[in-house]
């Protein structure tokens, strides 16, 4: 007697769905973002393990890319700033790394 085979474990659809959470920038950047971090994360070595591996990151502004520039070259995000000031006189100023301006 032979068993029947079994259904696949995946299936594909002919149709694909276009739509996505993630954006990022594609054009070159028009400002520097400070990247959000987790708690006792480094945001410089985030930064440059995303630059180097091509992935994106998250600024505090809620814009994801991939680093590609020196930010230093750049104007500083508004509203980057902004949620980075807020946060730094809610938190008494204890945040250890500065972002330029």
């Amino acid at each position: 007697m032979s068993l029947p085979s079994p259904a696949p474990l995946t299936t594909t659809d002919a149709r694909r769905d276009e739509r996505t959470d993630e954006r990022t920038e594609t054009g070159p950047p028009k400002a520097a973002h400070i990247v959000k971090t987790e708690p006792g994360e480094s945001a410089a070595a985030k930064v440059v393990e995303a630059r180097i591996y091509g992935y994106p990151v998250e600024a505090l502004c809620g814009e994801r890319f991939v680093p590609q520039q020196d930010p230093k070259r750049l104007p500083l995000c508004g509203v980057c700033k902004e949620i980075y000031d807020l946060y730094r006189s809610v938190s008494g100023g204890g945040l250890g790394e500065t972002p330029g301006s």
